[in-house]
């Protein structure tokens, strides 16, 4: 088993900062992709920013130049920085991970419970 956790979330006003983060544990032997998605009410759930499997950075074009993924590889963890922080971008935002189990060498592609973020004055 794979276990995600996000924290971080909140309410900001528009313009302002926040950042999550997502804990990975349990059966990991290697994570290969490790990204952010959001769905705000009535909408799909949509990637906001992810790791590939060779390591790069996907964004969607929506907060280009205003989230920044990163990673604790040692500690298993992501994050997400969110900067210039808009209403359209309240929603719950989800964690997810696809890599390969420890214990059964097979592939296994989790999910986080979602952490609500609220951009609102």
């Amino acid at each position: 088993q794979v276990w995600l956790v996000e924290s971080g979330g909140g309410l900001v006003h528009p313009g302002g900062s926040l950042r999550v983060s997502c804990a990975a544990s349990g059966s990991i032997l290697r994570i290969n992709t490790f990204g952010w998605y959001r769905q705000a009410p009535g909408k799909q759930r949509e990637l906001v920013a992810g790791f590939t499997s060779d390591g790069s950075t996907d964004y969607a074009d929506s907060v280009k130049g205003r989230f920044t993924i990163s990673r604790d590889n040692a500690k298993n963890t992501l994050y997400l920085q969110m900067n210039s922080l808009k209403p359209e971008d309240t929603a719950v935002y989800y964690c997810q991970a696809t890599g390969i189990n420890i214990n059964t060498a097979r592939p296994f592609d989790s999910w986080g419970r979602g952490t609500q973020v609220n951009v609102s004055s």
